[in-house]
């Protein structure tokens, strides 16, 4: 079989593409990435001399439609990842956001449309897009309700899958996850964020009262969710992918403290960022029904997380400046 990653040299779709590589031994990947800051080659430095033969890499955005339309005629498999992830950067400047989210999205679908309509196409997509909730999870049938242009994008973007999928009678499917942790994460997010400072005795900027609750998806869990939908998902269908490991952030940051033996008083509440969603949780019984579930402790793939930043400074060192490290990214111009 042979696959084409879209935005697979970031956070997830790397872990992604080593995932499956290391899975299936009969399978092809084409990556493509236009190397956005998100994005990074490093990300995938083993994978290109392990997997030569059956691991390619494209420069390239998903908006060039001839592009697009000639590797989608290539392959019997599209994951969709690429995308302008960060909220805080959407805040400050929300159009590349929509380019992205949206209008990649729509380039995606006309290729395949009219040059592969049977492929069997995933679009990788966030809880974010259903706004937040305080009591119970959302299904996959509930309303979307964004509450940034980021999110707003995203949830564009599914729409138009949908819609497409619908009109046009694509095999074409949604996931959409809670928030991903583990390596490779880009240094500006969170958790990745707090163990970069913390190992540099920085304050560790903790927006409001740090009451905000995520759930949060080690990121191989999600791999194996989005390998899930691809063998056994219904077109047209949209699958949450979810772990119940729902944390405020301020015990996040104190259990990244504990593991590096770091005092709590580097914790600093900050100016919180306009539209801030309280809580986000999805409920993912309908892709436990296919099969899948969760692996891993939330402590463990803390501590190994932990753990890989602190053993490779060469990767995230490059990366870091004080736009990235900056404890309110949503008040500074990207």
């Amino acid at each position: 079989m042979k696959m084409l990653v879209t935005g697979g040299a970031g956070f997830i779709g790397s872990n992604f593409i080593r995932y499956m590589l290391d899975k299936y031994k009969d399978l092809e990947i084409i990556n493509l990435d236009k190397l956005g800051y998100g994005s990074n080659l490093e990300n995938l430095k083993d994978i290109t001399n392990k997997y030569n033969s059956r691991y390619s890499f494209v420069k390239g955005d998903i908006n060039d439609f001839e592009l697009v339309s000639k590797l989608i005629k290539e392959v019997d498999a599209v994951v969709n990842m690429a995308a302008e992830t960060h909220v805080d950067r959407s805040i400050s400047n929300p159009y590349s956001f929509l380019e992205s989210n949206i209008m990649g999205v729509y380039t995606i679908l006309e290729a395949v449309k009219k040059y592969n309509p049977d492929v069997n196409l995933v679009h990788v997509s966030t809880d974010e897009v259903y706004g937040d909730i305080e009591e119970g999870s959302f299904t996959e049938n509930d309303r979307l309700m964004p509450s940034s242009p980021y999110s707003a994008g995203k949830a564009g973007g599914d729409m138009l899958v949908l819609g497409y999928a619908r009109t046009y009678n694509l095999n074409a499917k949604i996931t959409r996850c809670t928030n991903n942790y583990g390596p490779y994460q880009f240094p500006e997010k969170l958790i990745p964020k707090t163990i970069i400072r913390a190992s540099k005795d920085l304050k560790i900027p903790i927006y409001g009262k740090g009451d905000n609750i995520r759930d949060w998806l080690y990121v191989l869990d999600h791999c194996s969710g989005i390998e899930t939908v691809l063998e056994k998902g219904e077109k047209r269908e949209v699958y949450n992918i979810s772990s119940n490991n729902e944390k405020m952030n301020i015990d996040i940051a104190k259990m990244i403290l504990e593991l590096l033996n770091k005092p709590l008083d580097l914790i600093e509440f900050v100016e919180d960022r306009p539209g801030h969603d309280v809580r986000y949780s999805l409920d993912s019984s309908k892709l436990k029904e296919l099969g899948w579930k969760p692996k891993y402790d939330f402590k463990e793939g803390l501590k190994e997380t932990v753990n890989w930043y602190m053993d490779n400074e060469w990767w995230w060192k490059p990366l870091i400046n004080e736009k990235v490290l900056s404890p309110t990214p949503w008040k500074l111009k990207w």
